[in-house]
């Protein structure tokens, strides 16, 4: 694909965004895709978070809790939940938000859906040494 400036723009405004929201994690998605995928690597930049992402009418914690559940009830999608998690305990969102959340979850998602999103977060939160969560 060839690098206008207009695309090289938008994808330098989403990695702004990325890395400020996601950290590493993000980077190490699109690290991990650069082999099979660069195109792909290029879109989750350019345009969810250069073009969806740094959207204004919503704070980044709020985006984290929409992302949070939609991310339970689609199910199957742990790995990037695990990075969800990340990013919402990056923008402010604690531990107990994000559980909550999760308990709101089941009963729209049902029990499977939100025990897998709490174990995903039991992982995340040992991992950032937040457990016990209180």
């Amino acid at each position: 694909m060839t690098e206008t400036p207009e695309r090289q723009q938008r994808f330098a405004r989403g990695k702004d965004v990325l890395d400020a929201v996601d950290g590493a994690a993000g980077a190490n998605v699109i690290d991990a895709l650069a082999e099979v995928s660069p195109e792909l690597a290029h879109q989750v930049v350019a345009w969810g978070f250069g073009e969806i992402y740094s959207r204004p009418g919503l704070e980044p914690r709020d985006r984290q809790l929409v992302t949070l559940g939609m991310l339970t009830a689609l199910g199957g999608a742990e790995p990037q939940l695990e990075v969800h998690i990340n990013a919402s305990l990056n923008v402010g969102l604690t531990p107990q938000q994000i559980v909550e959340a999760f308990v709101h979850s089941a009963v729209y998602c049902g029990f499977p859906r939100a025990l897998n999103a709490t174990f995903t977060a039991k992982k995340v939160f040992a991992e950032r040494e937040l457990l016990p969560v209180a």
